[in-house]
């Protein structure tokens, strides 16, 4: 996933289609008073009424702004959580690097985060998972003309690689030996690959995806490595904040189970594959 630092948070407006529901932040009337404001079944939040959701855009299929509304994956997922909760979901847009320290969880400024994040140990010291609902592989992305055919390739043909900053991506290349060029976004590093300041980048899977619905993306760029490692993604939550992660929890394995999450798969993602059946939110 991404970071892009300095960046001022924003609070946009959601929608998915699956929801019908228009989402636009606001404090409604129980937020006076200083008291504790709560969800359906005992759950604290942010704001009365609210699920107040922390993100980083753009990050298609997950979370990315269309027609002006913010939709994708992980929105539909989260407002499954907030329909339980009786209460609509708001999407904040903040720096990636609050995400791995937790800082806006413990400021109060969200409650929960989802950003395509792949669940980590050293993350984990900071903010507590949902169950993994997503798993990823990181693809090697690059440009038809480069002659690259792996990522060995790339160091070996002297041809420059690129990676988002902060991400498991640009940290799977480091460990490899090379020094990506870093990007704010994957917006960006896609962007860096079209005008050719990298020839190859690696990057989550269904980001290329996505991208590569394009026809024109398509006819000047392919994959060449799908690089298996092992990621899953989770949705975070302030640590200790166990009301609230139970409720996402309940959430993901009841979309598994009555076929929500595989209608949502496939709208966002693409085919589901037994790959992504086992991305069970169920699991520990």
């Amino acid at each position: 996933m991404k970071t892009l630092l300095g960046r001022r948070a924003r609070v946009l407006a959601a929608t998915t289609a699956t929801a019908g529901l228009v989402l636009v932040a606001g404090c409604s009337s129980s937020d006076s008073g200083g008291a504790k404001k709560t969800a359906a079944g005992g759950v604290e939040v942010v704001q009365g009424g609210q699920l107040t959701t922390c993100t980083h855009l753009p990050y298609p299929p997950f979370q990315s702004e269309i027609d002006g509304k913010v939709q994708g994956f992980d929105v539909s997922l989260i407002d499954l959580v907030a329909k339980n909760l009786k209460v609509k979901q708001t999407i904040v847009d903040t720096p990636f690097e609050n995400f791995k320290t937790g800082a806006f969880l413990n400021s109060g400024r969200c409650d929960l985060a989802a950003a395509g994040m792949t669940i980590t140990p050293e993350r984990k010291k900071n903010v507590d998972f949902s169950d993994p609902y997503f798993d990823a592989t990181q693809a090697v992305l690059v440009d038809k003309k480069s002659g690259i055919t792996s990522l060995a390739d790339v160091k070996a043909k002297g041809k420059k690689l690129g990676a988002q900053a902060q991400t498991t991506g640009e940290d799977y290349a480091k460990g490899k030996g090379y020094d990506p060029v870093s990007f704010e976004s994957s917006d960006a590093v896609l962007n860096g690959l079209r005008t050719g300041q990298v020839q190859a980048v690696v990057i989550d899977y269904p980001v290329v995806q996505g991208w590569l619905k394009d026809k024109a993306n398509a006819g000047a760029f392919q994959v060449v490595d799908n690089l298996n490692t092992g990621e899953q993604y989770g949705f975070t939550v302030k640590k200790g904040n166990a009301k609230l992660l139970a409720a996402i929890n309940k959430a993901l394995a009841d979309a598994k189970a009555d076929g929500t999450y595989k209608k949502l798969y496939e709208q966002w993602i693409g085919p589901y594959t037994a790959s992504a059946a086992s991305a069970s939110p169920s699991a520990s």
